[in-house]
């Protein structure tokens, strides 16, 4: 992360409505959790170091830190709304190449996997990025994440998987690193070898399982280009034996399971999510009731990716099932070239909403801690704690709800990180 290091304290005032999530570091919230932000009126947070010291009202915060008023940098948050910054923990962010032909024969009746297996789909854009540089996915993947950070976004998660061979896909994970250690974005980095099935294994796909088992994993594993290790467990993709196994061996080498599952039908993904203990179930369109009620007992975070069932123009994910059932829920944009090209969280949260039955409590919670939950960042982002990374987010409203309520609107003002502010009035200055 490309942050500056300075000693200056930063004393944000007065926010109108100060979103804390308070106490949920330890566990993702389920249930009517979801509901508790822990809002602080006229609200202040002290930073020091590039971590929050204290969070309660400004009367609290100035009276204990009135000797020190005159070192601080003050950020007069009147009538805003402050919450934790944005955790995105589903992306398909390095990649090359755009689909917008496929969105066309979408809107003439062609299915999402009717595409793919004409050989367009996730093999479309898996050509455009073997085709790319290094410094070309470096480049059109810094702009997305500039977007990004411009939407209140502070930490994303980042999948590989348009590679599908080892040369490709050691590309785009070390494009994601090079990105976390120069944008001022954390990048959390997913392996996703097992996307989809190359043409070249068609036939064989048992073939390619064993190669990403055996040869893939481990190298992963031996260069550190990755924490997870993500499948696509769908019919006409992995099964969920052969995903069982790709899993199991990522656990070996210590890469922690993630899982794309039940998207296009009810697939038992959600069960084998539960089964092995995966951090995450992510899109979960057409998950069974058994499954859902298997990934509350093992707590794992279902990832519901909203707008890629609105630009799919399929139902959505039953989030209200969910979160009932005692399952923590995520929100996340899918960023990605074929079905979900957006970079806009408020918009997934309105989403959220009005197509999966969740509050606007429940969106914020699922975009900020249950989110950081997701890609086990839980204990250092995600709320408004002492000791937790200062990543905030400034809004031009002084109500979180409004949020979700003004569809396709950026209210972002300010944004900082790690005690350091990178957008100020809606413009990058870091």
């Amino acid at each position: 992360m490309n942050i500056p290091t300075t000693h200056t304290p930063l004393f944000l005032r007065h926010a109108s409505q100060l979103v804390t999530l308070k106490g949920s570091s330890n566990a993702p919230l389920t249930g009517a959790e979801m509901e508790q932000l822990h809002i602080i009126e006229d609200g202040s947070v002290w930073i020091e170091g590039g971590r929050i010291q204290h969070v309660g009202t400004d009367e609290e915060l100035a009276a204990l830190y009135k000797e020190r008023m005159a070192e601080a940098e003050v950020i007069d948050a009147s009538g805003s709304l402050v919450t934790p910054g944005l955790v995105d923990p589903h992306t398909h962010l390095v990649h090359a190449g755009s689909r917008e032909n496929e969105f066309e024969k979408r809107l003439q009746g062609a299915t999402y996997m009717e595409i793919m297996a004409a050989g367009g789909g996730i093999h479309s854009t898996t050509r455009a990025t073997r085709e790319a540089s290094h410094d070309q996915l470096l480049k059109e993947s810094r702009r997305r994440l500039d977007a990004f950070l411009l939407q209140g976004v502070t930490t994303v998660e980042a999948k590989s998987g348009y590679g599908l061979e080892w040369e490709h896909e050691k590309k785009q994970l070390e494009v994601a690193q090079e990105l976390h250690r120069t944008h001022m974005i954390d990048i959390v980095s997913t392996f996703m070898g097992a996307h989809a099935v190359p043409a070249d294994y068609k036939e064989r796909p048992d073939e390619f399982v064993d190669l990403v088992m055996n040869e893939m994993i481990p190298e992963v594993a031996r260069l550190g280009l990755a924490e997870f290790n993500d499948v696509f467990c769908e019919r006409g993709v992995f099964t969920p034996e052969q995903s069982r196994r790709i899993l199991e061996a990522g656990k070996k080498h210590g890469l922690a399971p993630k899982i794309h599952a039940d998207e296009i039908e009810p697939y038992a993904g959600a069960e084998l999510a539960a089964e092995v203990g995966a951090v995450s179930a992510d899109h979960l369109l057409r998950a069974s009731e058994e499954g859902i009620k298997a990934m509350a007992n093992a707590g794992t975070v279902a990832v519901l990716l909203p707008g890629t069932a609105f630009f799919l123009m399929a139902d959505s994910a039953d989030a209200r099932a969910m979160i009932d059932a005692g399952v923590p829920v995520a929100l996340s944009t899918d960023c990605n070239p074929g079905s979900s090209p957006t970079v806009s969280l408020p918009l997934i949260m309105n989403l959220g909403c009005l197509k999966m039955g969740m509050t606007p409590a429940e969106a914020l919670t699922a975009t900020t801690i249950n989110a950081a939950h997701a890609i086990r960042r839980g204990h250092e982002v995600g709320s408004l704690e002492k000791g937790k990374k200062a990543d905030l987010v400034l809004y031009d409203v002084s109500d979180y709800r409004s949020l979700q309520y003004a569809y396709g609107v950026n209210h972002a003002r300010t944004v900082i990180k790690a005690g350091h502010v990178i957008v100020r009035d809606g413009v990058r200055v870091g």
